[in-house]
């Protein structure tokens, strides 16, 4: 990778973007040195060139807030990195986990606000079921989570044909939320599913449902 680096291009600090591996929050912007890629690649946490410090800072080095190393690529022109990081805690110094915390464009704050949800719910999996809902239903069981499902999905049928928009959107949240347990009881995640919807409709005009009909 390093020697793909155009360093005199970029003045000997190579712009790096870093992005939460878990649910593509963009987390914070740095610069490295080729020192402090060495020292990223070789202990696989993100280690910038600080500016202000004048030396080598490894993100997390007081804080214990690091940024595992997932995977990291190079843009087209060689002179900017991206890496898919495991943080740690939280990324910004302000207690946020992302020095990005005050943008708001809507449609990627629910991509990223699923994703957490995601997270959460399948570490509640491993929590006492007199802590939470999603505990207690954990531990009832795929055939009661099943049935919870299916119960949310006439719900939200019903919701559609009366033609109640408030009471459709709530139902289809309760739906997605059991959805997302039954998924995580079989071991399973969205990512799945979105692999599978994107195999299907690889060709033009693939019915949902994985043939030409």
């Amino acid at each position: 990778m390093q020697t793909k680096i155009n360093w005199q291009k970029v003045d000997n600090l190579l712009p790096v973007i870093v992005q939460n591996i878990h649910t593509a929050e963009v987390l914070m912007l740095g610069y490295m040195n080729q020192d402090a890629l060495a020292k990223t690649l070789e202990e696989r946490r993100v280690t910038f060139f600080s500016r202000t410090k004048n030396r080598l800072w490894t993100k997390g080095e007081t804080s214990g807030h690091f940024l595992n190393v997932v995977d990291m690529s190079l843009d087209c022109d060689n002179d900017t990195l991206l890496i898919f990081a495991d943080p740690i805690g939280e990324t910004c110094h302000t207690g946020a986990e992302s020095c990005f915390h005050q943008f708001e464009q809507q449609a990627v704050q629910n991509g990223i606000f699923f994703a957490k949800l995601e997270r959460m719910l399948a570490e509640r999996k491993k929590a006492d079921p007199e802590s939470s809902y999603t505990a207690k239903l954990y531990a009832k069981g795929t055939k009661k989570i099943a049935q919870k499902v299916g119960e949310e999905a006439v719900e939200t049928v019903i919701a559609a044909i009366s033609k109640d928009k408030e009471e459709l959107v709530s139902e289809t949240a309760d739906l997605l939320y059991h959805l997302t347990v039954l998924l995580h009881d079989s071991n399973l995640e969205w990512a799945d599913v979105m692999a599978k919807l994107q195999e299907r409709h690889q060709g033009i005009g693939l019915h949902p449902e994985g043939s030409n009909k």
